[in-house]
């Protein structure tokens, strides 16, 4: 398909070459984006039409669909049973997850592979990755665990593990292959939620385990506390990694991504977040009107590697977008508590702020 070339140019030449994308090559490619969308992903369609927006003049007018919405509707350009890849939200407290329909795995590959090699991995250096995250082989519909069996694939040594077994951290196992590697002189990467680091930190509290991991490692938050009783504030929770593994804070990663989007942003020694040239973020207000940089808003990703489902993406997440990145806030605990319902009047008046 020509926008698929089109879009991996894009990522290609940023991910080979660092080469940016202009704003006026980036609204191009959105609309166009939009057009295709709004042409062959009938829900996203009859929903743009409610809100009386099918003829958006620029990227950040292209109407957002919630993130909720994946929850209530197949949001796809083409046949679901036909999808190379199908990814599971965690769904809220308050219901159950969505599921992301994508065509082909070359976009979202080629994006995640990009912006990891560019933004997380140190000299060309070769992990070892202690992955705390949801196996794939369980569960396949897990994004993080597909995000970092790829990585891993691509840029590991050919030794990945897997460490979390029915929501149980396999302590032993981790930490007879993480000394293995230490005295192998091998750089590890360690990706885990931040719930899963917690826990981890706490086995080894309680075993009274420190590490020394060798230089250019890194450990890596995927994902905050969503849905869980427990959250740590992050300048402890940084603090407690680096003293038990022996770190230092430009060593930590965090990584933002979402099960609705193709692309990730990540952060390393600092709180704000970069994004790759074809991923843009506006944090709104109540009318999803943009807000000034520094002010806080609801965050509304425009992902052109989206390209089989909705290339704009409502979140439930506060944050701010300043000159250096994208700085995240927590979520907004009032968005899900409605439901989400692409063909009803109610979603139309949630988008303009009436609801």
């Amino acid at each position: 398909m020509a926008l698929d070339a089109e879009i991996l140019g894009v990522i290609e030449a940023w991910h080979r070459h660092g080469a940016t994308l202009g704003d006026d090559a980036f609204n191009d490619l959105a609309l166009r984006l939009f057009a295709y969308q709004l042409r062959y992903n009938e829900p996203y369609a009859r929903y743009c039409e409610a809100l009386g927006r099918t003829e958006p003049r620029s990227w950040e007018q292209i109407p957002a669909v919630p993130a909720a919405a994946f929850k209530e509707a197949a949001l796809t350009t083409f046949d679901p049973m036909a999808a190379a890849l199908v990814f599971e939200t965690s769904g809220t407290t308050n219901g159950a997850g969505g599921l992301h329909y994508m065509e082909t795995a070359l976009l979202y590959d080629a994006a995640l592979l990009a912006g990891f090699d560019r933004f997380v991995l140190a000299e060309g250096t070769r992990f070892r990755y202690f992955n705390l995250v949801p196996n794939p082989q369980e569960h396949p519909r897990s994004s993080l665990g597909y995000m970092m069996a790829r990585v891993a694939e691509r840029f590991g040594d050919g030794r990945a593990g897997f460490y979390v077994r029915d929501d149980e951290l396999r302590i032993d196992a981790f930490t007879a292959d993480v000394t293995t590697a230490i005295d192998q002189g091998r750089p590890v990467c360690i990706a885990a939620t931040a719930f899963s680091l917690v826990a981890l930190l706490d086995a080894m509290n309680v075993r009274d385990l420190t590490f020394a991991l060798p230089r250019n490692s890194r450990v890596m938050q995927t994902g905050g506390f969503k849905g869980r009783s427990r959250v740590v504030d992050q300048d402890e929770l940084g603090a407690a990694i680096c003293d038990r593994f022996g770190v230092m804070r430009n060593d930590l990663v965090s990584e933002y991504g979402m099960t609705e989007l193709s692309s990730q942003c990540y952060a390393i020694g600092t709180p704000a977040y970069a994004a790759p040239p074809w991923l843009r973020t506006r944090a709104v207000g109540p009318e999803r009107i943009t807000l000034p940089n520094g002010a806080i808003g609801a965050l509304l990703h425009v992902d052109l590697a989206n390209r089989s489902s909705c290339v704009a993406i409502q979140t439930e997440d506060l944050g701010i977008v300043t000159a250096a990145g994208l700085v995240l806030l927590g979520r907004d605990r009032e968005a899900p508590l409605r439901g989400c319902s692409l063909g009803a009047e109610d979603l139309a008046k949630r988008e303009t702020g009436r609801l």
